[in-house]
């Protein structure tokens, strides 16, 4: 009797696991997350006749141009040793000009593309330099605007580049103060941004004849973000925060730096993206993050293309990423937290949508998990938001639980979208939280403000009041808490761990910040601007040294006591290797080297480029998390 009933409890145990099963997502494979996009970076020609795009050829991104007359797609590129950068142009005479970043020299390599012949063309080469483009000119299409600091390694100065002949001229030379520059419509440079960290100014002229004249001076609390020039003589549209809490789409008098008129505000958060017609000289439309996107149309126009496409893509974020020179033809970029997106061209005549290529067809949507917004109260009452993405299984309650603080801090915020890393971990059964701790961009001037001087303070004590919060809402498992960030998240989760002790399992840190004196010190040349405004936000080494030294992470290796995983870019412009190497010795001297692994990768910047690095890393964190996390009750 008795060995029956054995039986049938043992076969109705099978079917509990079988059904428990069934609620489960297939895991899907790292490579499957983290591979190179099929397709990426769609551009097209200035005349609307052709399409390009960056596509792997041997784990490299190459360019590929496709014809829209007759459909037909070429490779225009086959480089093995490193790939394209994302940031290429189209000349208004049919070229393509486009980087490679030659990373185990610290080269930088600039290439024209005929795309009539296929053929390619080195014009530009310079070792321990940074390059990047600024404009175009549609009057002398052999003529490029790039800024470089070739001259002197703390100052960018512009050039005008003939793509043609190589030849190089200085455009303007950078006094040694400024930090931006903004070109008109011809791709003149008519205003600059000049800061010495704390204090900033816009100034202007009229043409290239002219000396600039200051007509906005602001500190670093308050800004003002030029756009474009507007339809109206000596105006420009800017993104501007002056005397108002939530940044706004505002017209600015270029002659006295007086605000004409706001276009449109957001009584709860910043205006942070915009599209901008160069043939009508408007703004049409803005963007702003809320729990999701969210957008304001300023033509009827914009509208309708919008509400036709929408019509189509439905359930879709969509954007308009590109235009041809007529604005007839339209890239249409797509996204949602369940899908990296696909690129699609919209032909305004005809109204017709064609789809051009998937970033990642192998992932399904309905395989994936969904990102939730969410709000708690912080200890002092201040409201912080994020987004909480649980696993696929029905459960919604005592769950493993990685936290993700971002990168920043006060540059960055995580917004509702897809990112693989966010969708691998719910893959694997763990339920993620990202946090917009004060001090995060897009939520007012207020709130960012909040943030200073608060790193290892309030900004901590929010990453610790959401765990808290979720450990009460009884969504998280006390038991079963990782916390994972790169670069100022990185710095968060060695500091949760070090003087938090009992809330965290375990850490993963990518080219985390360890000490603010050597991140200050030792920051590039061309970074020395930014360097006061950090004293203000953060601290100052000598005024703040007893907090800086008491935040740095360096300093406490004798805290840490739960397993870390650690992986570094040697070619890392941010990175102190030698510090960071005797930190790991350190920690393993104290721990063991079983609690610590360290992964330092040679050829790779702050992030990792190549797809077999980014393969082991993500294999790395699922066995680590894995080892660390599935522990019994």
């Amino acid at each position: 009797m008795f060995k029956h009933l054995r039986i049938i409890l043992f076969f109705y145990a099978i079917i509990a696991l079988w059904a428990c099963n069934q609620h489960k997502a297939p895991q899907i494979p790292i490579t499957a997350f983290f591979k190179a996009p099929e397709k990426s970076n769609f551009k097209i020609s200035p005349d609307g006749k052709y399409v390009s795009y960056l596509a792997p050829y041997k784990d490299k991104l190459n360019l590929f141009i496709k014809s829209l007359a007759d459909g037909k797609e070429r490779m225009a590129t086959s480089f093995t040793d490193y790939s394209v950068r994302g940031d290429y142009i189209w000349t208004y005479d049919n070229r393509i000009v486009f980087f490679q970043d030659i990373i185990a020299v610290d080269e930088y390599k600039m290439f024209t593309l005929d795309v009539s012949t296929l053929k390619v063309r080195n014009i530009l080469s310079q070792e321990k330099v940074r390059v990047n483009f600024i404009s175009r000119n549609k009057h002398e299409p052999n003529i490029i605007n790039i800024r470089m600091n070739k001259r002197d390694p703390a100052n960018f100065d512009v050039y005008r580049l003939n793509i043609t002949t190589g030849e190089l001229v200085p455009y303007l030379i950078n006094p040694g103060n400024i930090t931006q520059w903004y070109p008109d419509d011809d791709g003149k440079i008519r205003l600059v941004r000049e800061s010495d960290g704390v204090n900033e100014s816009i100034l202007f002229r009229p043409n290239d004849n002219t000396p600039f004249k200051r007509i906005i001076a602001n500190n670093f609390k308050n800004s003002v973000i030029p756009i474009a020039f507007t339809g109206e003589k000596e105006c420009f549209f800017a993104l501007s925060n002056v005397d108002r809490d939530k940044t706004a789409l505002v017209k600015i008098n270029a002659i006295d730096g007086k605000e004409k008129d706001v276009i449109f505000s957001c009584y709860n958060a910043d205006i942070q993206g915009y599209e901008y017609s160069k043939n009508k000289h408007r703004v049409e439309l803005v963007s702003w993050q809320a729990a999701k996107p969210q957008k304001q149309f300023l033509t009827e126009e914009t509208k309708n293309i919008y509400t036709k496409v929408s019509a189509t893509l439905k359930g879709d974020e969509i954007n308009i990423t590109d235009r041809d020179s007529a604005e007839k033809k339209f890239i249409i970029s797509t996204y949602t937290d369940r899908n990296p997106g696909s690129y699609y061209l919209y032909e305004k005549n005809s109204g017709k949508l064609t789809k051009l290529g998937d970033q990642n067809s192998e992932l399904k949507e309905d395989e994936l998990c969904t990102q939730r917004p969410v709000s708690f109260k912080a200890g002092d009452g201040m409201i912080i938001s994020g987004y909480l993405t649980f696993p696929k299984e029905t459960k919604k309650t005592n769950l493993p639980l990685v936290v993700m603080p971002h990168d920043g801090p006060f540059n960055q915020s995580f917004w509702w979208g897809y990112n693989a890393e966010v969708q691998f971990l719910a893959n694997r059964g763990y339920a993620v939280f990202q946090i917009n701790y004060r001090g995060s961009a897009g939520f007012g001037k207020a709130f960012h403000n909040a943030g200073f001087k608060e790193v290892g303070g309030k900004i901590q004590q929010d990453i610790t009041d959401g765990v808290n919060w979720l450990i009460k809402s009884k969504i998280a498992n006390p038991k079963k808490i990782a916390i994972f960030g790169g670069g100022f998240g990185g710095f968060s989760a060695l500091y949760g761990v070090s003087f938090h002790p009992g809330l965290y399992n375990c850490a993963i840190v990518q080219h985390g910040l360890i000490n603010f004196f050597t991140y200050i010190k030792d920051a590039p040349p061309f970074l020395k601007p930014y360097v006061n405004m950090t004293y203000e936000m953060v601290g100052d080494p000598e005024k703040d040294a007893s907090q800086l030294r008491t935040i740095s992470p360096v300093f406490h290796t004798d805290k840490i006591h739960i397993p870390l995983l650690i992986f570094q870019g040697a070619k890392d412009d941010r990175a102190n290797i030698s510090e960071l190497n005797q930190f790991v010795r350190e920690l393993k001297r104290q721990n063991g080297n079983e609690m610590v692994k360290y992964f330092l990768k040679p050829n790779e910047r702050t992030f990792f480029k190549s797809e077999s690095n980014r393969t082991q890393m993500y294999s790395e964190i699922e066995k680590f998390l894995d080892t660390n996390m599935r522990i019994k009750q």
